[in-house]
């Protein structure tokens, strides 16, 4: 079981819970969040369909390709905002959860 498959599939069904908002759900990794190259700057948002796109070109491979691919698919049940961020920079659990200046996050 990958654990990011299950972050993202628990936040999917929360959210589908009428009572229930799912407002960031955040992934860490240990870079900084999505990059547009191995060595290159770190994209702020991407949307779902960016993002898409982004694994088609080969931008995003690797290790990154089942963490945006469980970001999109919680964004599309529901959750409001994904947030890759690199768990590794002091204080990131704060910025991801108050919405900071860190990593990648991804929307509608």
């Amino acid at each position: 079981m990958n654990a990011d498959f299950a972050a993202g599939f628990i936040a999917g069904q929360i959210e589908s819970k009428e009572e229930v908002t799912v407002e960031r759900l955040l992934f860490f990794t240990d870079i900084e969040g999505v990059k547009d190259g191995p060595d290159g700057k770190v994209y702020p948002t991407l949307t779902l369909d960016e993002c898409s796109k982004l694994i088609e070109d080969g931008t995003i491979s690797g290790g990154m390709i089942p963490k945006v691919r469980m970001c999109v698919e919680a964004v599309e049940s529901g959750v409001k905002e994904a947030v890759i961020l690199d768990g590794r920079q002091e204080g990131a659990v704060l910025k991801g959860v108050q919405g900071g200046n860190c990593g990648t996050v991804i929307k509608r």
